[in-house]
């Protein structure tokens, strides 16, 4: 037979309460049966290794298939769009910010382009960071339902708090706002990643350019595509740290190799310097639904070949130069949320 008890709280109430509900009031409920506590599940502990680096458990052999699978993909989305590509170099030859000698169609000709394009593209990242970042802060709320005090002083504490991380805490998160509306407004697209940095033990928020995030030409929108490829630059020192804290394999990775698109050479040439000047590795972390070659017993499935397999989602990180997959990790949902169970509860719990 249950029996049930209720004790007062440990602690003292949250601020904003009334006194009637923190002076007296339940706050504790312990459940008994039969002389023994039943105690709620701790949800970190049920996730168990949810958030390993499963390229640590897997053979050399399997891990060259996945990543032999994956940079065929890869290099197949990169070529589907590459009309995309070209549209976009031609686009910024005629941004106004270079001058050429010409001799066509006669010696002397005017090599000087109008910079209308560039002056729209400041104006639209001028007027939208105002409206998307104002003074009194980017972070305003809205009370769905009956309003009433308990509501309104909830509201204004979120507010407050999530301005304050937005402002103070994540000091990247305005300037890299700015650049995304820069991009925004030059390619049409542009992308920004959050995430929770280990070494800086918060959440980060980057501009990733749209010429970094390769999609599959059918997909839609990158929430049904899938697979999502962010290509990622490391300098040595980065990919050592990271493989120090066991993000990634401790594996040789060998001089950084250097990969350049016909967009960073255009980008390069624009701004004066040479690609080659670059010694930082590249990284594919790529969003994919697949089935790993070991299996996945936390996804139910000890074989790809097994027949109720059923391709689960995973973040695969792969070293361009050397094609060696250096992380594995599951993913709570489809290529567009790349985040794990463990950056989730750390952010809860901040």
């Amino acid at each position: 037979m249950a029996t049930s008890s209720m004790s007062p709280s440990l602690y003292a109430a949250p601020a904003g309460l009334p006194d009637a509900l923190s002076d007296e009031g339940p706050t504790g409920i312990e459940i008994i049966l039969e002389a023994e506590a039943i105690e709620a599940p701790d949800a970190a502990g049920d996730m168990g290794d949810f958030d390993e680096n499963l390229a640590e458990a897997m053979s050399e052999s399997e891990m060259l298939s996945l990543s032999s699978e994956l940079m065929d993909l890869f290099d197949q989305d990169v070529s589907s769009r590459k009309d995309w590509v070209e549209m976009y170099i031609k686009g910024m030859e005629v941004l106004g910010m270079k001058y050429e000698e010409r001799t066509e169609p006669w010696a002397g000709a005017c090599g000087v382009y109008s910079s209308i394009l560039t002056e729209a593209a400041v104006r639209f990242q001028a007027e939208t960071i105002t409206e998307t970042f104002p003074a009194a802060g980017p972070v305003k709320t809205e009370i769905v339902g009956a309003i009433d005090k308990l509501k309104e002083e909830a509201a204004e504490r979120v507010r407050q708090d999530m301005n304050y991380q937005l402002t103070e805490v994540m000091q990247e998160f305005r300037p890299e706002h700015e650049k995304m509306l820069y991009g925004l407004g030059l390619s049409g697209s542009a992308f920004k990643k959050v995430y929770y940095d280990e070494s800086k033990q918060r959440q980060v928020s980057i501009y990733v350019p749209s010429e970094d995030v390769i999609i599959p030409y059918g997909a839609t929108d990158s929430f049904s595509a899938e697979r999502v490829t962010h290509v990622m630059r490391k300098t040595p020192n980065e990919m050592r740290r990271l493989q120090v804290k066991g993000f990634y394999r401790n594996v040789d990775l060998g001089e950084a190799r250097s990969f350049q698109t016909d967009i960073e050479k255009r980008k390069a040439e624009e701004q004066g310097y040479t690609i080659t000047d670059d010694d930082r590795y590249q990284v594919l972390e790529i969003a994919v639904d697949t089935l790993l070659p070991g299996g996945d017993a936390f996804a139910g499935y000890d074989s790809p070949d097994d027949e109720d397999a059923l391709a689960c989602p995973y973040i695969i990180t792969i070293d361009r130069g050397t094609h060696k997959v250096l992380a594995i990790r599951r993913k709570i949902s489809g290529p567009a949320h790349a985040l794990t169970v463990e950056a989730l509860l750390k952010i809860v719990q901040e």
